[in-house]
């Protein structure tokens, strides 16, 4: 698309990003303000972060219909930074903390220009859903209790949540107006945010949640001023502060603790967090997109971090790409990023215009918002999710969590980390496989008839997926890839997780993606993100647990007719016969596809011995004809071909068929029978279809591409060349 064409388009998806925009702003000024006060910063430092985030990021950032703004996931850590540093001086801790976000802000710039938006692929996923989890409990925790109107609650996470009843019972039993009023409205809130989505009326639903609530809580306050004979009942601490003349009221940041250590540990966990929360919103939204565009995750970062450090020095909160804003945004047609400016826009006209207005909405509306969020991200749906992945991935999960919320993120996430590798090494049972080839080069990307074909070797998790994810990312996502496990002992869960994404992202743009490799492989559980430990020749895995790819052949065997045994344990006596496993080794043959004269299967083989032994894996076809045929081999013309010549073997050439002769090369002793045998109805159809390994025998012929498994498709073309080359033979 030309750029008079791209600048006509965005001026005709002008109205509705407008309007997206618009829809947008009514949920991130609510959700600004209460993140804001949740972090115990001012409430506009919330609007600064959006406003600044929605400018900057819809100007030169990487991502098409993103959000940005203030995030959830940062409220616990801004809260534990301005805590600390401002020493029982809360103000003075939003200051040094704002030091803190521009520094912050800074780190970000620097990593997207060394292009380290891979970063967050080192986190194992479950790691980061007990991280998340903890963010939520944390909110949950501490805005509970101002829901109730109760402003003074302290205490860490833990003592907060045992609280919680003796909170809910002093609400009740109150006799304080104000309190009771303020709790109430906090009460309701929730309840409208719980059951939002369960009232179907369409003119309802086109004011969003969080704004029916700041509806609601503004009309309260004016019934009681307009329509009540008694005075607004709810105390001025309990009400949104917000500076008379906001335009002269910027914070500026103190960079007077800039050498201290609890300023050092607040830059990186404002740092780690705000990268994650960016890093997993980014790759959620592109999923969203009904475009199909895949962001430019660097670019996006150094755009967050410049929005970040402007926010920062305005004495706003970090910029982060957020998901629910987001996922709003994709909802209501939002196209480009001039939703992102747009939403920005509409909030500078809320504060502008109604500013007044907004110091009337109470607290415990806001900490209800916050309340729910809270909740969906701690969610035991969440806990469900996450076990039905595996035991395994339940115990890094819940480590996570508790570790997070005993002490900080930081170590939270390290702990997640720490106790995900021990998992592993205990799964594997081997230490050494890890500490030997973590640093060596594991993958391998060729192409292959136009087909991107990956090799993963030894193992494939967390620590090294950056390996396997720069290779991916080179493919076009409209053409055609197989992803190979077969040579890997384990595959982690995070792993799995992402071959499933790019498998989406594929099939969005109309490419193909296919893992292979895994079916010899004992998982966790039953889920496609089920971690995978490839067991040893002699072990057949369990009866019932199909992966991917044998569900996919079985299928294709109920579509050809073929009886399948996916854990087949019979020797396939026949083989060694041929001459292509005279020197090879036969371990295991499995997902058996066969009929009365054909047989697909793959089969696990080594070659070489000790040191010089080499496990290969394959997909073949072996076919059973009543005609006699005679011993040959059959391959494509290349290089090592072209040396038998010199090793004194001679090439059969067919007569009257040149092209044929130098497209194969054909080898065997009774050249008389070989050539009766090759007709020319059998010589056309091998010229017209692909080149395959076919080796004659007395039990028949062995049929194979290459050296290796094949995908689901070329299984496919492999049995319909096999049944076709049948016909054929019997027929001549």
């Amino acid at each position: 698309m030309n750029k008079k064409n791209t600048f006509k388009t965005f001026l005709g998806e002008l109205p509705k990003n407008l309007f997206s925009g618009f829809v947008v702003s009514l949920i991130a000024l609510p959700l600004g303000l209460g993140l804001a006060l949740a972090s115990g910063a001012p409430p506009i430092s919330g609007i600064i972060a959006a406003i600044v985030g929605g400018v900057i990021t819809s100007v030169i950032g990487g991502s098409n219909v993103t959000i940005t703004g203030p995030g959830n996931g940062l409220v616990v850590v801004i809260l534990a930074s301005i805590t600390t540093l401002g020493n029982g001086d809360m103000y003075q801790g939003y200051l040094f903390t704002l030091a803190a976000i521009v520094f912050s802000g800074i780190i970000m710039v620097i990593l997207g220009f060394l292009r380290m938006g891979s970063l967050g692929d080192f986190f194992p996923s479950s790691a980061i859903q007990g991280m998340l989890a903890a963010i939520g409990i944390g909110i949950f925790a501490k805005q509970v209790h101002v829901m109730f109107g109760d402003l003074d609650a302290k205490g860490s996470i833990i003592e907060l949540l045992i609280q919680i009843p003796q909170g809910f019972f002093n609400f009740l039993k109150t006799d304080n107006t104000s309190i009771f009023y303020a709790g109430l409205i906090g009460i309701v809130s929730l309840l409208i945010m719980i059951f939002y989505s369960k009232i179907r009326n369409r003119y309802f639903q086109l004011i969003p949640a969080p704004m029916w609530i700041v509806v609601l809580s503004i009309g309260m306050y004016y019934y009681f001023e307009i329509f009540s004979n008694t005075s607004y009942p709810i105390d001025q601490n309990l009400l949104i502060e917000l500076p008379n003349d906001i335009l002269s009221n910027f914070a500026f940041p103190d960079f007077g603790m800039i050498y201290e250590f609890n300023f050092i540990n607040a830059v990186i966990s404002i740092t780690l967090i705000a990268s994650i929360e960016s890093l997993l919103s980014i790759k959620a939204v592109d999923k969203l997109d009904p475009l199909k565009r895949r962001s430019n995750i660097n670019k996006d970062i150094r755009a967050l971090g410049l929005a970040t450090i402007i926010s920062g020095f305005l004495g706003g909160l970090n910029v982060v790409t957020v998901i629910a804003r987001s996922s709003v945004n994709v909802n209501n047609k939002g196209s480009n990023r001039s939703a992102n400016f747009f939403h920005a826009g509409f909030l500078i006209l809320f504060i502008l215009l109604f500013a007044s207005e907004l110091k009337k909405i109470p607290l415990p509306a806001l900490a209800a918002i916050l309340v729910y969020t809270g909740y969906k991200l701690a969610s035991p749906e969440n806990l469900k999710k996450v076990f039905s992945i595996g035991s395994e991935q339940l115990i890094i999960f819940l480590v996570t969590l508790i570790v997070t919320i005993s002490t900080s993120l930081i170590t939270g996430i390290l702990a997640g980390i720490i106790i995900t590798f021990i998992i592993h090494i205990i799964i594997n049972k081997d230490v050494l496989l890890f500490i030997k080839n973590l640093l060596k080069p594991n993958v391998l990307m060729f192409t292959e008839d136009n087909i991107y074909y990956v090799s993963v070797k030894n193992f494939s998790s967390f620590l090294n997926f950056t390996k396997l994810k720069s290779k991916l990312n080179q493919i076009p996502e409209t053409e055609e890839a197989i992803v190979d496990f077969s040579l890997c002992d384990f595959v982690d869960h995070s792993v799995m997780e992402n071959m499933s994404n790019y498998a989406e992202a594929f099939t969005r743009q109309g490419g193909h993606f296919e893992v292979i490799g895994l079916d010899d492989s004992k998982s966790g559980s039953e889920h496609p993100f089920a971690l995978r430990k490839i067991l040893p020749k002699q072990i057949i895995p369990k009866q019932g647990v199909l992966t991917k790819r044998q569900k996919n052949i079985q299928q294709i065997s109920e579509e050809m007719h073929y009886h399948y045994d996916a854990f087949s344990d019979i020797e396939m006596k026949e083989l060694p016969v041929f001459e292509y496993f005279k020197t090879r080794t036969i371990d295991k043959v499995s997902n058996v596809l066969s009929t009365d004269n054909c047989t697909v299967f793959d089969v696990q083989f080594s070659e070489g011995e000790l040191i010089a032994k080499q496990v290969i894996k394959a997909t073949m076809f072996h076919l059973h004809t009543k005609k006699e045929i005679p011993n040959f081999t059959l391959d494509k013309e290349g290089l090592f071909e072209y040396l038998y010549h010199f090793a004194g073997f001679k090439d059969i050439d067919i007569d009257n068929h040149p092209d044929f002769s130098k497209r194969f090369y054909l080898l065997g002793k009774d050249e008389k029978k070989i050539r009766a045998f090759f007709t020319d109805e059998l010589i056309l159809f091998l010229e017209s279809n692909k080149e395959y390994y076919i080796e004659g025998s007395k039990v028949g012929l062995l049929i194979f591409s290459n050296e290796r498994l094949a995908s689901v498709k070329e299984m496919k073309a492999l049995s319909y060349f096999g049944s076709s080359l049948l016909k054929i033979i019997e027929k001549c």
